[in-house]
């Protein structure tokens, strides 16, 4: 009997000309307008303690404009996330969750910027893939008549799809910070399309600020994502902030520049997260990942406050909302996420176990017994030899330092400087585990 799994293929869109560049943009401002409207309405009645399903028929405000199957999709999505919001609620009151959760928010305004996004039914576009990949979508009447086009938006697709398989709703997103149109397509494959190993090997996720991740698999592989020029860059966004903050009249707390700095601020800290979750998934993937192990950081948050812990792991870092997106996106590529208890880890030495006696001097982790390495990477490795009880750990490989550039998380040269030679890795040149020290190539 075959298998089936859910994937999903990213991938650039571009408008082939000035003018269907502006009418997708109009397209996906009018998604976020009925995406804000119905919210709306949905928050004033949650919180007058009404319904939030009695709503206006929205779909036919803005049919002329998205077309009635895009204002549906847009209208479902919403229903969806009031849906996961209502469920999350119900944990919250069954103590099953630590924080209250938050109804839906808006997708920005018009004056500060809009989030603009849209989604297409399934059967309503079109994906064609070759040499010159195209995709076809509709616009409604509105648009039609003002760009006197023939209501068929032909987009370019930069490179092929990963995925073949039934396709499901299309969305299409504006990064303003990339200036870039992206395409997420959900698609049923058949297992024996994939051509990832079988899907049996475990990793462990170390999460803080300065580095952002550090994971290390049970094949042995070491990936550690930098942060610290990201959360330089947030901070001094904060003390922009800050700064604008203080020379606000007396009763006032802010102003359209320090709405966009905000509104700047979070987005760059997203753009860097979701590709960060992406590039992770497609490593794990590759490897045979099929379970990550996340550590569960509600009591270090709730333990261990001062300013700039606050800084990082609530604004910049947003531990939760990243846990969540990490989900959704190892979702894609079939695999689990699992949060779980990381005490100890950061002070117990992967090779010998002792934990009284180790040091952490920055990112260098030190044990009596000899053992030198990254901190970080050694509290992943711990961590994942704690869940990983049935299966060994293998060798370490050299770590894959990855650091992002506004746009991609791209590997770094190798930095000698923060590893020890006492930390033994495998060649990755030989092909057959042969240790092989630090200095080998």
């Amino acid at each position: 009997m075959s298998v089936v799994v859910r994937r999903t293929n990213t991938f650039a869109v571009r408008p082939l000309s000035d003018d269907d560049e502006r009418l997708l943009l109009d397209l996906l401002d009018a998604s976020a307008s009925l995406w804000n409207e119905l919210n709306y309405e949905r928050r004033q009645q949650f919180f007058d303690g009404e319904s939030v399903w009695d709503t206006a028929d929205y779909r036919k405000q803005y049919v002329d404009v998205t077309g009635s199957g895009t204002a549906q999709q847009v209208i479902r999505k919403n229903k969806s996330a009031w849906n996961s919001f209502f469920a999350a609620l119900d944990d919250w009151h069954n103590g099953d969750r630590d924080e209250r959760p938050s109804p839906p928010g808006y997708w920005g305004n018009e004056d500060d910027g809009r989030e603009l996004r849209t989604f297409i039914r399934n059967d309503l576009y079109t994906l064609e893939t070759g040499d010159r990949s195209r995709i076809e979508i509709p616009v409604g009447s509105a648009l039609k008549d003002e760009y006197d086009h023939t209501g068929r938006l032909r987009l370019e697709v930069a490179g092929d799809p990963k995925w073949d398989g039934e396709q499901g709703r299309l969305e299409i997103q504006y990064d303003e910070i990339d200036d870039t149109f992206r395409a997420f397509q959900p698609v049923t494959v058949p297992d024996s399309q994939q051509d990832s190993p079988l899907a049996s090997e475990e990793a462990a996720l170390d999460v803080g600020a300065n580095n952002l991740i550090a994971c290390t698999t049970t094949t042995g592989q070491q990936y550690l994502y930098e942060g610290r020029d990201l959360f330089d860059r947030f901070r001094e966004t904060t003390d922009e902030i800050a700064r604008l903050q203080s020379k606000l009249r007396e009763g006032r707390y802010s102003s359209n520049r320090i709405r966009q700095l905000y509104q700047k601020r979070t987005r760059r800290r997203d753009h860097a997260q979701e590709a960060l979750a992406r590039d992770l998934m497609e490593q794990l993937y590759a490897d045979g990942v099929k379970t990550v192990y996340v550590g569960d950081l509600t009591d270090v948050l709730s333990a261990h406050w001062c300013a700039e812990v606050n800084a990082k792991t609530h604004q910049f870092w947003a531990f939760r909302a990243f846990i969540d997106r990490l989900s959704y996106t190892a979702e894609e590529y079939g695999i689990s996420i699992e949060v779980q208890s990381e005490a100890n880890t950061t002070r117990t030495c992967p090779v010998c176990g002792e934990q009284e006696g180790t040091d952490r001097d920055g990112d260098v982790f030190r044990c009596p017994c000899g053992h030198e390495a990254h901190a970080d990477l050694c509290a992943s490795r711990t961590f994942l030899e704690q869940q990983a009880c049935e299966l060994e750990v293998g060798s370490m490989a050299r770590p894959v330092r990855l650091k992002w550039d506004d746009h991609n998380w791209s590997e770094t040269p190798h930095s000698p400087e923060r590893e020890s030679p006492n930390e033994e890795r495998t060649n990755q040149s030989t092909g057959n585990g042969n240790v092989a020290s630090v200095g080998t190539a």
